[in-house]
C-alpha cells in the first residue's frame, strides 16, 4: 500500500491518494482534502465498498453468489441478494443493446480456451471453441424478480463480471465517498476512472488517453469532471503465437480474440456503463460500434485501429 500527497496547494487542499490491489487490479483512490485523517477515512470507506463488491461478484470464492449460480447451472435457480440480481439484470440489458457483443456468460469460454500466459503457445482447438461458444448466450439466463433468483439454463454455463465489475465498484466507491462529503476525487481502477469535482487549483482533472503502442505513454489529454472513462485494449494482456498478437478481448460469438482495433476508450457519466461498453465496441468494430454510440445519450468513444488511425464519436474534442 502506498500513500502519496500532491504538491499543489490551494487553500491548504491537496490530492491525497492511496494505491492497493483490489479485484485482481491496481486501484488508486484519491480525494481533495485539507485534513489527512479525514481523507484517509474517506478513502478507506471507498476501499471497504470495493472489497464488499469483490466478495459479491468474485468467481474465486466457491461460496460467493456468482460461484453458486455457476455451480448450479442446468440444475436449479439460485437465490441472490437484490444487488447481484440488479447487476445481472442490467448486464442482460446491455447485451440486448449491443446485440450480444457484451455477454456475462462469456465465462463459459474464458480460461478454458484462452489462458494468455507464457505457457500458451498454440491456438485452441476449433471444435472445442465451437462447443464452448454454444454456452455463451445471455438469453439463457433466467431471472425471477419476485424471488430474486438466477438460473443458468445450460449445464456448463458460467457468468463472470470481468467486463462490468470494475466499473461498478469504482462508481459505488465514488458514491460512498461523496456521501461522506468528498467534493472532489478520482477512483482509478487500473485505468478505468470515475472522476468528480475539481483539482485543488479549481481546474478540471486532466486525463490522458493511453497510447496503445507504448505502455505508460499517452497520445492525447482531456480536461474532465463528473465523468467516467474506461479503455479496452490489446496492449496489456495478450499472447504471441506464430508471430501474431492475440488480444485477451474475446468475441463471445466466435470464442476467438478480436482483431483490427488496438484500443477503445469510452467516456460516460457512469463508470459501470463506461466499463461495460468498451469491450462491445471493440468486438462490434469501428463502424457498427461508433454508430451505436452515436445513437446513445451521454456517451462517447475514441477508437484506435491496428494502423494507428483514430476514430471518434460525434462530440469528441481533442486537446
Amino acid at each position: 500500500m502506498a500513500y502519496t500527497v500532491a504538491d499543489n496547494l490551494v487553500e491548504q487542499k491537496t490530492v491525497i491518494s492511496r494505491s492497493l490491489k483490489l479485484m485482481g487490479n491496481r486501484f488508486q483512490i484519491s480525494v481533495v482534502a485539507s485534513n489527512q485523517a479525514w481523507a484517509d477515512g474517506c478513502i478507506q470507506a471507498g476501499i471497504d465498498e470495493i472489497s464488499r463488491i469483490e466478495k459479491l461478484l468474485t468467481t474465486f470464492n466457491e461460496e460467493s453468489e456468482t460461484a453458486l449460480i455457476n455451480k448450479n447451472a442446468g440444475i436449479q435457480p439460485v437465490k441472490v441478494c437484490e444487488e447481484t440480481f440488479d447487476i445481472i439484470e442490467r448486464s442482460i440489458r446491455i447485451s440486448k443493446i449491443t446485440q450480444g457483443a457484451f455477454d456475462i456468460t462469456y465465462g463459459s469460454v474464458d480460461k478454458s480456451l484462452w489462458n494468455f500466459d507464457t505457457n500458451m503457445q498454440s491456438l485452441p482447438n476449433k471444435e472445442t471453441a465451437k462447443k464452448k461458444v454454444k454456452l455463451v448466450n445471455y438469453r439463457n439466463i433466467a431471472l425471477n424478480k419476485g424471488h430474486t433468483t438466477v438460473f443458468l439454463k445450460e449445464p456448463g454455463m458460467r457468468i463472470g463480471f470481468g467486463g462490468i465489475g470494475k466499473g461498478y465498484a469504482a462508481e459505488k466507491a465514488k458514491q460512498v465517498m461523496q456521501q461522506m462529503g468528498a467534493e472532489s476525487g478520482i477512483v482509478n481502477a487500473s485505468g478505468d476512472l470515475a472522476v468528480w469535482g475539481y483539482q485543488p487549483n479549481g481546474e478540471p482533472w486532466t486525463v490522458g488517453v493511453v497510447n496503445p503502442n507504448a505502455a505508460g505513454q499517452v497520445f492525447s489529454y482531456m480536461n474532465v469532471t463528473n465523468l467516467a472513462i474506461a479503455t479496452s485494449g490489446n496492449y496489456e494482456k495478450y499472447v504471441m503465437i506464430n508471430g501474431k498478437k492475440y488480444s485477451h478481448t474475446i468475441n463471445p460469438r466466435t470464442g476467438l480474440p478480436v482483431t483490427g482495433i488496438k484500443s477503445v476508450t469510452i467516456i460516460s457519466a457512469n463508470a459501470e456503463i463506461a466499463d461495460a461498453m468498451a469491450t462491445p465496441v471493440m468486438i462490434m468494430g469501428i463502424n457498427a460500434g461508433l454508430d451505436m454510440i452515436n445513437q446513445m445519450k451521454d456517451i462517447e468513444a475514441i477508437i484506435i485501429d491496428d494502423n494507428d488511425i483514430i476514430y471518434s464519436s460525434n462530440n469528441i474534442r481533442f486537446n
